[in-house]
């Protein structure tokens, strides 16, 4: 592949997260170094992406808003997602997969 060229993001696995201004815990499905997060809900989410469950998120984490979807360089290690909303409930989407577009 030459250089700057793209790569379809291929999604492996994905989890909801039932989120609200709670922080929810999800582990994630699948595998892959790239993470496609989608936000369903009506309201902008913050996340934290880690290795460990447990995590937790703050309204000071990467924000991701209403009806926006995000994609991330997670790395080989992520297998967790920590989710909080700035206001109600809603889902927000983990996709694992590999590629650099979608």
């Amino acid at each position: 592949m030459s250089t700057g060229a793209n790569q379809p993001f291929r999604p492996a696995g994905t989890a909801a997260a039932a989120a609200s201004t709670t922080v929810t815990n999800v582990a994630l499905n699948g595998g892959g170094g790239a993470v496609l997060i989608y936000n369903a809900a009506a309201t902008t989410a913050f996340f934290r992406l880690g290795g460990a469950s447990g995590l937790s998120a703050a309204v000071s984490d990467t924000p991701v808003p209403a009806g926006a979807r995000m994609l991330v360089d997670g790395g080989p290690f992520v297998s967790n997602a920590a989710v909080v909303l700035s206001s109600g409930t809603g889902t927000v989407y983990f996709t694992l997969g590999d590629g650099d577009t979608y």
